[in-house]
C-alpha cells in the first residue's frame, strides 16, 4: 500500500512546480517581447520584393545551405536570384555575398559567386565575404571590412527583421528585401528557431558587443570585387 505524501513534502513540491511555471512564463514573455521589438523596429525598413526596393550601393546576400554538388538550396537560390534582379534593374551597383567558407569541404560563397556571374553580373561588381558565419558577423564585417554604409539586405521573410535590425543597430542604412519566391520545406522550423535567434542578436548588439570571428584589412565596396576572391 502506498504511503501518503507528508504535508510538508506536498507543500515543497507545489512550491517547486510553481517556481518552474513562473520561470517558464517569464522566459516566454522575454522571448515574445524581444521578438516583437525586433520585428517592430525593422518593419518600416522592409519591402516585399525587389521591385519595391529603394536604391542603395550594395545588396548583401546572406548565406544559406549549399548541397554537396555545389548547388544552392532553394532558400539560397531565391536570395541570389533576388539580388541578381536588384543589380540588373539598377537598384544596386554591387553585390556582397556573405556566407560560410570555414572549411575546404564546405563553401557557400563560391557557389553564390558562380550563381551570380553565370547570370550576367560582372565579376568586378561581386564581392565575396568568406567569413560571414552568421548574421551578426556579416553585418559587422560589411561595415568594418567592406566599408558599407547603405545597403539592401536580401533574405527570407522569417529572417529579414533580425537581419535588418542587426544591420541598423551596427550603423548601416539598411532596407530588407524579402526573397520568398516559393514555399520551402521545414519553413516552420526556421521560423521557430528565429525567436531564439532574435534574443541572441539583441544580447550581442546591446550587451556583449563581440568581435566577429574574423576581421582583416579593409576592402572597400567602391573597389573591384575580384580583390575578395579566396
Amino acid at each position: 500500500m502506498l504511503r501518503p505524501i507528508p504535508e510538508r513534502h506536498r507543500t515543497l513540491i507545489a512550491t517547486i512546480l510553481a517556481a518552474v511555471v513562473i520561470v517558464f512564463l517569464a522566459a516566454l514573455v522575454v522571448i515574445m517581447a524581444t521578438a516583437l521589438v525586433v520585428a517592430r523596429s525593422a518593419a518600416s525598413h522592409i519591402v516585399d520584393d525587389a521591385a519595391a526596393a529603394p536604391k542603395a550601393k550594395v545588396a548583401i546576400v546572406l548565406g544559406a545551405r549549399v548541397y554537396s554538388d555545389g548547388t544552392p538550396s532553394p532558400m539560397l537560390g531565391d536570395r541570389l536570384q533576388t539580388a541578381v534582379d536588384l543589380y540588373k534593374t539598377g537598384k544596386v551597383q554591387k553585390l556582397l555575398l556573405s556566407g560560410d567558407h570555414g572549411t575546404k569541404t564546405y563553401d557557400e560563397v563560391n557557389a553564390m559567386l558562380e550563381y551570380c556571374t553565370d547570370r550576367g553580373v560582372p565579376e568586378q561588381d561581386v564581392f565575396t565575404d568568406h567569413a560571414g558565419f552568421d548574421t551578426y558577423d556579416t553585418m559587422y564585417r560589411a561595415r568594418d571590412v567592406f566599408k558599407v554604409t547603405d545597403c539592401l539586405v536580401v533574405t527570407q521573410g522569417f529572417h529579414v527583421p533580425r537581419a535588418v535590425y542587426t544591420a541598423r543597430a551596427l550603423g548601416l542604412d539598411a532596407t530588407g528585401v524579402v526573397a520568398d519566391l516559393q514555399k520551402y520545406q521545414n519553413e516552420w522550423r526556421f521560423s521557430t528557431r528565429e525567436w531564439l535567434a532574435r534574443i541572441k542578436a539583441v544580447f550581442q548588439l546591446h550587451v556583449t558587443h563581440p568581435k566577429p570571428t574574423y576581421l582583416g584589412p579593409a576592402i572597400p565596396i567602391d573597389g573591384d570585387g575580384r580583390a575578395t576572391r579566396g
